[in-house]
């Protein structure tokens, strides 16, 4: 299994704390490093894609990934140029993880319907995935055609994965073929239902789904500590945390979304996530609550390597 990770420290987001950031979970063996983008937010990442082109500057071998590439947002041409751009910068590391955005403030400050944003979404990647071809793209009238350049380093493109919660969404990536990138903030039984939901629309439409690219995500919360105080401190709070945003049912618990635990514990749930789900690709992400040390967050993240081999 392949592991990946998102940045620890969400304090400091500039581009040399990032890099290290990166620098180190590449020194640990993680295969990626992951950034989401958001919107008109206190400490928003608006353009993923230029801050992981200084993390590239400053690494070797971590692939460039992000959670939620907004494809209804943006024009497909210069997307696909600014994608192929990065590829290049970095040698062929990039994994898209592309989404179509919740937000309705942040569709309607774009001038995107938000019940255009599924449709925008396929448009836009159907042309972003022309031009990566190398093939003319009509424009305007349709009797004058550009073509891209330069292209990614990967071909046909970097790998494309889909960030998915609603049914519809769930349906559309299954139908596409593209791996189905899981959320954090999900139960073991959403997910199972998710999981099921994506994999219908793949058989249906003809797709093997995964199975083509090699990977099946899941993003999850993850710490490993010996301290059971300190484990039954951070539950808690974790679950007060998450309450408050009000994104998971009121009576679910810490350990139906996140994986907390000493090493045991955490091998345990990590293999019990494989066998349900079938992952062979686990993002670790940050814990959601400040006060943690920088030093047992590495320490939790190295053992989370070791694990994985």
């Amino acid at each position: 299994m392949k592991l990946g990770v998102t940045p620890w420290n969400f304090g400091d987001l500039s581009a040399r704390s990032l890099t290290d950031q990166a620098r180190t979970a590449e020194a640990l063996g993680y295969d990626s490093f992951w950034l989401p983008e958001n919107h008109f937010n206190p400490g928003a990442i608006p353009e993923p894609l230029m801050l992981l082109a200084a993390v590239a500057a400053g690494t070797q071998r971590i692939r460039l990934a992000t959670t939620s590439f907004l494809l209804p947002v943006r024009h497909p041409l210069q997307a696909a140029e600014q994608v192929a751009v990065l590829d290049q910068l970095s040698n062929g590391r990039v994994i898209l993880g592309i989404g179509r955005g919740y937000s309705t403030a942040m569709l309607q400050a774009f001038s995107v319907a938000p019940g255009e944003k599924r449709r925008l979404f396929e448009s836009t990647l159907q042309v972003m995935r022309k031009a990566w071809s190398g093939e003319p793209v009509p424009v305007g009238d349709g009797q004058t055609t550009v073509v891209l350049d330069p292209l990614p380093v990967q071909r046909p493109h970097p790998p494309l994965w889909v960030a998915a919660f609603g049914p519809k969404a769930l349906a559309q990536a299954g139908r596409l073929g593209l791996p189905y990138l899981a959320s954090p903030m999900e139960t073991m039984t959403k997910l199972e239902d998710n999981f099921a939901r994506y994999d219908s629309a793949a058989r249906e439409h003809g797709m093997t789904g995964n199975a083509s690219t090699g990977a099946r995500p899941i993003m999850r919360t993850v710490y490993v500590s010996d301290n059971a105080s300190e484990l039954r401190g951070l539950r808690e709070r974790m679950a007060n945390e998450v309450r408050k945003l009000g994104r998971l049912p009121e009576d679910a618990q810490t350990h139906e979304w996140a994986i907390l635990g000493d090493a045991m514990e955490v091998r345990d749930r990590i293999d019990e996530y494989r066998e349900r789900f079938a992952i062979d690709y686990l993002v670790v992400t940050r814990l959601r609550i400040p006060g943690v040390p920088d030093e047992s967050l590495h320490a939790s993240m190295a053992a989370v390597a070791q694990m994985a081999g």
